[in-house]
């Protein structure tokens, strides 16, 4: 349960063999779902919500029979895939000088103690049954200023998201609504339009159950700033309780490129220029207008739906090395969907972090100590595998283009995607761009018995990204040494730049004179992700970010494809989710210092004494304690030191004014941050959700109450079974047109067409689909209501129709209970449970999405299928099938 408990398991011999036949795909041997689960609860000390992540994302699979089969794993827990990557990365070594071995690099993965690969090359490293990318972002070319040009970048963007990745573009080259084109249309529509566009492609590719993320920027000077800051405002209140959705671009992050022409001129009370082309000297249309209106207007939407994030823009390019190559294609354009990588078109970049959490000595105790040295150490180690990864993306790249060539299709169809990754291989081959950041900051500083947010963690905070920059940089000049430096590298070229001169201040002397010979190996090398599985997986707090909280119910999002999943809770759009409980680790192992019995200090929290928290490190320094200016100052500071951005959010208590929302982002700005997302508590749902989990409590849905008078439908249903009849009725109970409840049973014993004695009053009986009305209450008295459902039910059959009409009462989606209702295989068409689906499916509006069947068993077609007239029906293919 704690990471020490994680990080102090040893690999035995019999592990090791294990580990070998789990992972080498050539063997036979497999795992059902349950022993992976099992044994993976072990590895992680019984947390379930580690082992449910790392199953679900990461583990390797092996090949379905058929979509009905069930899972088997290749990998029964993490070591497997730890052993798995760390054969692949020492090939990459043998490829090198002085090489690491598998031992060493597998010591580096295990227990996600040292070194974490993120995301994507988890999942995809030695993985022979995936073609994907092992980059986690990309950033593609901006859109050029035609219908065509726009489809364009719309189909590569499908074509990455296919492969696992993340997308960020600009599209400030899009001319403003309202000018003339030369087509049909006669004018253009302008930026609004074409964000929905993008943001329903994000939508519509499925990434194995998860849906793509999309970054969407836009120049601060584009006439239409206004439209793309304001876009994501638009909501729609529910009728029955009043939630508000948001409805407009909702398949997208959206970030505005800030000026400092256009800041400075906030500060003075002037005004700035709207221009398009927004980089041109001689735009086509000019426009002055105050700088503090539109800056106004960009403040109310971030402080209610926290977007638009800001990127400050000039001082990003300015302080990016990268930039420095701008006439050789590394011209920053646009950021990754959580603004950690700037990027220039085409190129893309990998993710790892070191686990800062490991480098504490005596943690909470009276004189707890960091290992800077040991930090030092794995920080070149971890770059070194950085390195490593590029090559390993390359054959990944080379076998995407050569499962493309292979393809059926026309050349003409398969040249946009082919020409787009021969783009990436290109930048990935010429920059070498790698993103090594950091997690567990908040519980490192806990660890050392400093306050998130005071000066002296500040102080640890800026020293702790010093000596990554130091190290990174360190190996990165070492590695040019002995492999070559990126091939467009230029020292002369690179003088001066500031952020470098930084880094070569605080540099060894003999490190220097070898980057001035030989130059760097990676364009640009670090970064700070958001780290949210990874996270959940090494047991700590996220990235740079403080402890959300001590214990927590924590939400993550259900994949469709996973038939093992628990749905706890349904949301308004169909997404279906599980529910985790949630105990700070690394709080329980302070417990376990200061002499404390975790569950004891559990039961006290939960009623409501606080002292242990506040005897704690934690104490003051969770995601809602910290003051807005300390976590400013703090990312500033981090920045300083990290050549790419920071993925951090600012939590501002509910209340908090616009001003104060102001005051942060002018803060940021002069603090030296590259960017800032800002979130004021209550202002957007969801809005810790990041790839796949939500952290918020459970929402209840009270039922409308009954009413004493109902419309029916009475369905009766003749079906043969052997060599007898069986005769069924069902009656539906409806509220505002919609299924309310369900009872049914044998048709014997069920009285209809009088009185009966519970109190129901139904007129006749006829075929399915009569409609009758329901009186609950009899005449004499209308307070007398008894088990209705013994009337219809035997004993077996009354609880199950309870159960189904109290999920319908409480607003279950019908599709979700038909379909479990039909998960019942071995079951043939005419059990109790298949006929009452069968009446359900009457009740699903034509065109409600499947809920978690979603992918066609005729074409494959991801998110096709839809309910027609009871029938689910593929949109792709029109592919139909009733049960």
């Amino acid at each position: 349960m704690l990471q020490q408990s994680v990080s102090s398991k040893s690999v035995s011999q019999s592990s090791k063999e294990e580990v070998g036949s789990a992972s080498d795909v050539r063997g036979s041997r497999t795992y059902s779902y349950e022993e992976s689960f099992a044994a993976s609860v072990e590895y992680f000390g019984g947390d379930t919500f580690a082992a449910n992540v790392w199953l679900s994302k990461y583990a390797l699979q092996a090949v379905r029979k058929n979509d009905d089969s069930p899972a088997e794993y290749l990998e029964k827990t993490p070591e497997a895939m730890h052993r798995r990557m760390a054969r692949e990365f020492a090939r990459i070594e043998a490829r090198y000088p002085n090489p690491m071995s598998e031992d060493e690099i597998f010591d580096l993965f295990e227990g996600f103690r040292y070194v974490v690969p993120q995301g994507s090359p988890m999942s995809g490293i030695g993985n022979p049954h995936k073609v994907q990318s092992l980059s986690n972002c990309f950033v593609l070319n901006s859109p050029e200023d035609s219908y065509a040009g726009i489809m364009h970048v719309d189909q590569q963007q499908a074509q990455i998201m296919k492969r696992r990745g993340g997308v960020g573009f600009d599209i400030s080259t899009l001319r403003p609504r309202g000018l003339p084109t030369a087509n049909a249309a006669v004018t253009t529509d302008g930026v609004g339009v074409f964000m929905e566009r993008y943001s329903n492609t994000t939508k519509e590719v499925a990434q194995g159950g998860r849906r793509g993320a999309l970054m969407l920027t836009c120049d601060v000077h584009h006439p239409e700033v206004r439209t793309f800051a304001t876009r994501k405002n638009d909501k729609t209140s529910c009728k029955k309780c009043g939630h508000e959705e948001r409805t407009k671009v909702t398949g997208a992050n959206v970030s505005l490129r800030l000026s400092d022409e256009f800041l400075e001129a906030v500060e003075k009370g002037e005004e700035y220029q709207l221009r398009w082309p927004v980089d041109s000297k001689k735009p086509t249309i000019e426009e002055w207008v105050d700088a503090g209106e539109v800056w106004d207007l960009i403040m109310d939407s971030a402080h209610q739906s926290a977007e638009p994030g800001l990127l400050f823009w000039d001082h990003a390019r300015r302080m990016t090395p990268a930039d420095i190559y701008s006439d050789e294609g590394f011209a920053s354009t646009s950021t990754n969907p959580c603004g950690e990588i700037i990027l220039s078109p085409g190129d893309s970049c990998r993710l790892s972090v070191c686990n800062l959490t490991a480098f504490v000595v005596d943690p909470f105790s009276a004189n707890p100590s960091y290992d800077w040295e040991k930090y030092g150490d794995i920080v070149q180690k971890a770059q070194r595998l950085m390195d490593d990864l590029i090559d390993l993306e390359i054959e990944q790249i080379d076998k995407i283009l050569t499962k493309i060539e292979e393809d059926p299709e026309s050349e003409s169809v398969k040249v946009i995607e082919l020409s787009m990754w021969r783009e990436i291989r290109e930048a990935a081959v010429n920059g070498r761009r790698t993103g090594l950041g950091i997690t567990g900051l908040g519980d490192t500083l806990a660890m050392m018995n400093l306050r998130y947010g005071s000066p002296k963690s500040l102080d640890f905070v800026e020293s702790l990204y010093k000596h990554l920059a130091i190290n990174s940089y360190t190996s990165s000049i070492r590695l040019a040494e002995e492999r070559g430096a990126f091939p467009v590298c230029d020292v002369e070229k690179e003088k001066g730049h500031p952020f470098l001169e930084r880094v070569l201040a605080e540099l060894p002397a003999g490190v220097v004179e070898a980057y001035r010979e030989h130059g760097r190996r990676n364009i640009a090398n670090t970064t700070t992700a958001p780290t949210g599985s990874v996270s959940i997986l090494t047991q700590t707090t996220s990235g740079i970010e403080p402890a959300f909280a001590l214990a927590y119910m924590r939400r993550k999002k259900v994949n469709p494809d996973d038939a093992n999943a628990r749905v706890d809770f349904t949301d308004g759009t169909g997404d279906t989710w599980q529910h985790f409980h949630i105990l700070h680790h690394v709080f329980a192992k302070w417990c376990e210092v200061t002499g404390r019995d975790f569950d004891e200090v559990l039961d006290r929290i939960q009623s409501g004494d606080m002292s242990d928290v506040e005897a704690s490190p934690y104490h003051g320094a969770m995601a809602n304690d910290i003051d807005w200016q300390a976590r400013v100052e703090g990312q500033g500071r981090a920045q300083k030191w990290v050549c790419h951005a920071i993925s951090s959010t600012v939590n501002l208590p509910r209340g908090t004014t616009v001003d104060t929302v102001k005051d942060v982002y002018m803060t940021a700005w002069r603090s030296g941050c590259k960017g800032v997302t800002l979130y004021v508590e209550g202002s957007r749902d969801g809005v810790l959700l990041r790839e796949f989990e939500a952290m918020e409590e459970f929402q209840f849905h009270d039922a409308p109450k009954r009413p004493e008078k109902l419309e029916c439908d009475v369905h009766h249903s003749r079906v043969k079974q052997g060599d007898a009849y069986l005769n069924w009725v069902f009656v539906v109970g409806k509220l505002e047109d919609k299924a309310y409840e369900i009872f049914g049973g044998f048709s014997d014993e069920i009285e209809l067409a009088k009185k009966i004695k519970s109190g129901w009053v139904v007129k006749r009986s006829l075929k399915g689909g009569s409609k009758y009305d329901l009186h609950y209450g009899d005449e004499e008295d209308p307070h007398k209501v008894k088990d209705m459902v013994k009337v219809f039910n035997n004993p077996d059959q009354g609880v199950f129709t309870r159960i189904v009409s109290t999920a319908l009462r409480h607003g279950t989606p019908v599709q979700f209970l038909v379909e479990q209702l039909q998960r019942e295989r071995e079951a043939d068409m005419f059990t109790f449970s298949k006929g009452m689906s069968r009446v359900l499916k009457g009740y699903i509006p034509d065109g409600t999405k499947a809920g978690r069947t979603r992918k066609c068993p005729e074409c494959a077609a991801e998110d096709s299928l839809v309910y027609q007239e009871g029938c689910v029906s593929c949109t792709a293919c029109g592919h139909s099938k009733c049960g």
